[in-house]
């Protein structure tokens, strides 16, 4: 195959998931069907289905293609080099940007939807969490590591930590957005509060001057 047939497909394929994101979040799954999906890209089904074997297939790769797009866009935003900056201004700006990132009427209508089909799709709930949650995590958990290696940490198990302090940040306002809707966003004044907080709690269990006052 020639590069431009590679990059008209690779565009096709772009453009299918990007109709199929519209059409998911307005007519969720199950009221989702193909032909809305081609309709609203501009191609023909059978077009559709040569990219994606099935409806549920399609719906996969929107869920990756949304999440692992927002944990793109955490790792490029929060800088993936980790430098030698205090552990409490990086664990405040991490908190920030992923609430930011996170916290949006799209990733938390996505995931209404993907609980939602969890029991009869498990593999979507799987998707999600892998591209998400868990990205931010392992990320986390490098940033653990490195803080506990300079000295301004301390973290026997840095995936643990991470994985604390990340629902330490995410879990409240999650679960109040998943719960109530847009309503349930926090503003940008109520995010810079609780990422303050989360961070002060977390550095009271892993901070380095807490760990040497027990």
């Amino acid at each position: 195959m020639s590069n431009g047939a590679e990059t008209r497909m690779r565009r096709t394929r772009q453009k299918i998931l990007t109709a199929a994101e519209d059409v998911f979040l307005s007519a969720g799954f199950l009221g989702a069907s193909m032909d809305q999906v081609a309709e609203q890209a501009g191609v023909s089904k059978q077009t559709v289905y040569a990219h994606f074997k099935s409806k549920q297939a399609l719906f996969i790769d929107v869920v990756v293609s949304m999440s692992g797009g927002a944990a793109q866009e955490l790792q490029v935003s929060s800088g993936a080099p980790l430098d030698d900056r205090p552990v409490r201004e990086f664990l405040l700006d991490a908190a920030t940007e992923q609430m930011n990132v996170v916290l949006t009427p799209r990733l938390m209508q996505l995931r209404r939807m993907v609980i939602g089909e969890v029991e009869r799709f498990p593999e979507l709930g799987k998707a999600l969490f892998e591209n998400g949650p868990q990205r931010a995590i392992t990320r986390l958990a490098r940033a653990c590591a490195h803080y506990t290696a300079l000295g301004q940490l301390q973290t026997p198990d840095p995936a643990e930590a991470a994985s604390f302090f990340n629902w330490i940040v995410m879990g409240a306002p999650t679960s109040a957005a998943m719960l109530l809707g847009d309503a349930g966003l926090p503003d940008h004044q109520a995010r810079q509060r609780h990422a303050i907080e989360s961070v002060r709690i977390f550095l009271c269990a892993y901070g380095a001057t807490a760990q040497e006052q027990r």
